[in-house]
């Protein structure tokens, strides 16, 4: 089945310029100009990514991703016209795997694309059962729990927490962590790693405000501990 995306911006010029764009890549394209129609065009058919711009007419497209988050871990790419930290983080904290700021170029956002499809499908591989205090993973089955109860994690988020259970106590660097995480490191911002681990603690820590086991190491980056 061709990968299908849903592009939800509400300048006509944009939206066409990035449908044409995306299907240049062979990719399906599904559109919608407003927020509420982008809900209803998410629910009529399965979409493997969604790209969001937060200014849109109606409900914005915050309160989209939430929306779209409370039934799906389908990756959420929020658009934005500035770059500065508050839109970024408030995209992130409402449920984006990451963010472009306008103007992007076509091959800027065909990449980001491509580096979520394959993170998204890439099979995990090695331990079957791993166990953290409180804390246990099943890598092979996706599933993670914390005081045996399952904790729901978007597909981020478990390759993030994955990735730290792979080698617990090394500290990973934010560059370590986009690169293997992300897909992609040289146009990476740290600023999705922080965002990312912030939400994570609240799902699997009992005290987010004070982790025990996804700890920062300062100026150095992240570490699993028991």
């Amino acid at each position: 089945m061709a990968t299908r995306i849903l592009t939800v911006e509400d300048d006509e010029r944009i939206r066409t310029a990035v449908k044409l764009a995306l299907e240049d890549e062979g990719w399906t394209v599904a559109e919608a100009d407003t927020g509420e129609a982008a809900l209803e065009v998410f629910q009529r058919a399965p979409t493997d990514v969604v790209l969001i711009d937060i200014m849109l007419p109606g409900i914005d497209g915050f309160e989209v991703c939430r929306s779209v988050r409370r039934i799906s871990d389908v990756p959420i790419v929020m658009v934005t016209a500035r770059a500065d930290t508050h839109d970024v983080v408030a995209g992130l904290e409402a449920g984006a795997d990451d963010y472009l700021t306008k103007p992007f170029a076509p091959k800027e956002l065909s990449a980001r694309i491509r580096a979520l499809l394959r993170r998204t499908r890439a099979a995990d591989h090695g331990h079957t059962h791993l166990r953290f205090g409180d804390l246990e993973i099943i890598p092979d089955e996706g599933v993670v729990k914390r005081d045996e109860e399952e904790v729901h994690l978007t597909k981020t988020e478990f390759r993030l927490l994955n990735e730290l259970a792979s080698s617990p106590g090394r500290v990973f660097s934010r560059e370590v962590l986009l690169e293997r995480v992300w897909g992609y490191g040289y146009f990476g911002d740290g600023r999705l790693v922080d965002v990312h681990i912030r939400r994570l603690r609240t799902k699997i820590e009992a005290d987010p405000a004070n982790p025990r086991h996804v700890v920062t190491v300062r100026g150095l980056g992240y570490k699993l501990q028991a």
